[in-house]
């Protein structure tokens, strides 16, 4: 097969770039009977690695389709169009979209396959867009992909039923990937690097501190964690304990969580709430290892790849009931209601009053994880790319 690629959302530092990224190298490294070829935007291309034994086509844009496909941007109709129609000049058996996020039309008889890694979107359109007109340019783009595509591709069956419910599909044309943890994440035991990636962000090996990893955005309910965090740090057990919260804040392209933005100016709120910004992995490895838990206390997740980051280092997860977190995590850890804070204080003084459960949820947490691969989710990718070709 000749297998075509929109690889503008490489360079994308968002859980969906992470997956473009882990699941198509992977998937170059187990298949060399087939052939690939990424289109490329000529700005995004200058940062990107892509795997060696893949041929590459730059197509000229006015702006980054990453950029482009942000909260309060729109995809330029003519920049879709140019993406369009050098794909269809190309001989292919197969288009993949490793995300809606960047789909544009294309024509031809080859098949198309489009990932869709959630419908938060669709769920929560007052936490991610900036105005009507942004909604309804992703309405209209993720319609039109659904339309043209011959499979759906989904990363957990949490997001599966809400794509079958949203778009009206037949459930066996929505097909589930499940993701992977990077090499990079895994315990630690080098008691110093531990302490150098922990004095960046001015702990040590004796803080407690519960960890948040993902965007700073409405919809992942940063605001239900800090009050629970607040209410929890009044009471004199917990004075000690501090909050992590590792995303980027400054130059995300998704909505920011302008209230809690706010409160970084409060000295005070910083005293307690740490905000490290983007991190590189090698960094935050160490601070999953270190943490006491880690929250994911989002709305809504297609995957939730922190939760299985974090579980690959021994960190025990909280996380939303609502999401695909229980799906991911499994017995290795506590769910919790994202609309009650109170929940989830409870949730968090069981594991820090615990530490004989909180060790067992660890182990469990390091064997769930092991569950999971980039290889085992790239094979599955090329059966489906065989599946919708038979």
């Amino acid at each position: 097969m000749r297998i075509g690629i929109d690889a503008t959302c490489w360079a994308n530092p968002r859980g969906y770039g992470r997956f473009t990224r882990h699941m198509l190298t992977a998937l170059l490294a187990i298949d060399r009977e087939n052939e690939y070829v990424f289109f490329m935007d000529t700005l995004s291309a200058g940062s990107a690695r892509l795997p060696d034994n893949a041929e590459q086509v730059l197509v000229k844009l006015s702006e980054s389709p990453t950029r482009a496909a942000s909260a309060d941007g729109r995809r330029g109709v003519m920049d879709m169009l140019r993406m369009g129609r050098r794909v269809s000049r190309e001989p292919l058996d197969i288009f993949f979209f490793p995300s809606v996020y960047t789909y544009f039309p294309v024509w031809g008889s080859f098949r198309k396959v489009v990932a869709i890694h959630d419908v938060i979107a669709e769920k929560y359109p007052e936490l991610i867009f900036k105005s009507r007109k942004n909604r309804l340019f992703w309405n209209l783009k993720t319609w039109l992909a659904v339309r043209q595509s011959d499979v759906v591709m989904t990363v957990s069956e949490f997001s599966k039923q809400g794509i079958v419910e949203h778009f009206g599909l037949p459930g066996e044309r929505v097909m589930v990937v499940t993701e992977g943890s990077a090499d990079s994440f895994g315990v630690v035991k080098d008691r110093d690097r531990l302490i150098g990636a922990l004095s960046a962000c001015g702990l040590d090996m004796d803080t407690r501190f519960i960890l948040y990893v993902g965007g700073i955005a409405p919809h992942k309910n940063l605001a239900v964690l800090v009050r629970a965090f607040t209410a929890l740090t009044q009471l004199s057990d917990y004075a000690d304990v501090k909050l992590v919260l590792v995303g980027d804040y400054r130059d995300d392209v998704f909505l920011i969580d302008e209230k809690l933005k706010a409160d970084m100016g409060n000295p005070e709120f910083r005293e307690k709430v740490i905000f490290t910004g983007y991190l590189p992995d090698d960094q935050l490895n160490s601070l999953y290892n270190a943490a006491r838990i880690f929250v994911l206390p989002s709305f809504c997740e297609g995957f939730g790849l922190p939760a299985l980051e974090a579980m690959s280092c021994g960190t025990v997860v909280i996380g939303s009931r609502t999401t695909s977190v229980p799906e991911v995590v499994g017995d290795a850890g506590l769910f919790f209601d994202p609309h009650n804070e109170t929940e989830l204080v409870e949730r968090l003084r069981t594991l820090l009053d615990n530490d004989r459960l909180r060790e067992e949820l660890g182990r469990r947490s390091l064997e769930r994880a092991a569950e999971f691969s980039w290889e085992q989710s790239a094979a599955d990718v090329l059966g489906i790319f065989q599946a919708a070709i038979d």
